[in-house]
């Protein structure tokens, strides 16, 4: 009779992940809130502009894309779990789901995009515009970044180079991933909602 081992839990008191990854996510982190504090204070600079901008997006888009990443977030956060408890191939599915998933945020991002451009909604239409496309563009880059960086885990976890000892790599991947949703979940309201 086969016993099936016990997942190997975080000790308590250890940061996930490392270090260095911790300062550069504070590091990103600040490059948003200072970008996201610039789009606050020119709303209330230009509130009739800011609301008539918004009257161009459409919130259920915002909403689907939103959807999309913390469900990719979810399946990034499951893998690791998968990897504690020594089913490095069950990991390795969720990061590929996580990719696919966000595969979805790429493609109406990239709808968005042509649809305002089409509309001559473009980064030098008003504050408005230029604000959306730095904020949204910057972070669009994001998630490109963290979709090869969840994909080249995916690999990983199928060569079973991740262990439940050794996993601070796919910990500092997925805490990368999460900053990505973080920051979208607050860009969101702020963008499409707000006013």
């Amino acid at each position: 009779m086969s016993i099936s081992p016990e997942p190997i839990v975080s000790k308590p008191g250890r940061l996930p992940g490392d270090l260095a990854m911790w300062f550069f996510i504070l590091a990103e982190l600040t490059v948003f809130a200072i970008l996201i504090l610039a789009f606050v204070v020119a709303q209330v600079l230009y509130p009739d502009m800011f609301a008539e901008g918004r009257q161009a997006l459409d919130d259920s888009i915002g909403l689907a894309l939103t959807l999309s990443l913390l469900t990719s977030g979810l399946f990034a956060a499951m893998a690791v779990e998968q990897v504690r408890g020594q089913r490095p191939l069950a990991a390795s599915a969720l990061l590929a789901a996580a990719v696919v998933v966000s595969c979805v945020y790429v493609v109406m991002k990239m709808d968005e995009y042509l649809h305002l451009g089409g509309l001559g909604l473009d980064i030098e239409r008003n504050t408005f515009f230029t604000l959306y496309w730095i904020l949204t563009g910057f972070h669009f880059l994001h998630v490109l970044l963290g979709m090869v960086i969840l994909a080249w885990m995916a690999m990983r976890c199928r060569q079973r180079l991740y262990t439940p000892e050794n996993c601070s790599g796919l910990e500092s991947g997925v805490l990368y991933w999460h900053m990505v949703d973080l920051v979208w979940v607050l860009l969101f309201p702020l963008v499409y909602v707000l006013n």
